[in-house]
């Protein structure tokens, strides 16, 4: 089970200072819940999965 920080802390936290497990958690869950999103919801998902292949690219 994942165990990291709250998504409290997580949503006023730069991307850039998300672990790669936080990153690879939230994105399975935004994954999950997409349909039920709104746009800010489906723009963050996409800020996440920009981040994930920006740290791939290194």
């Amino acid at each position: 089970m994942f165990v990291g920080r709250d998504w409290q802390t997580l949503h006023t936290t730069p991307l850039p200072q998300w672990t790669d497990e936080e990153l690879a958690f939230q994105h399975a869950v935004f994954s999950q819940l997409s349909p039920l999103m709104n746009a800010q919801g489906i723009s963050l998902h996409h800020q996440i999965i920009e981040e994930i292949e920006r740290r791939n690219q290194r």
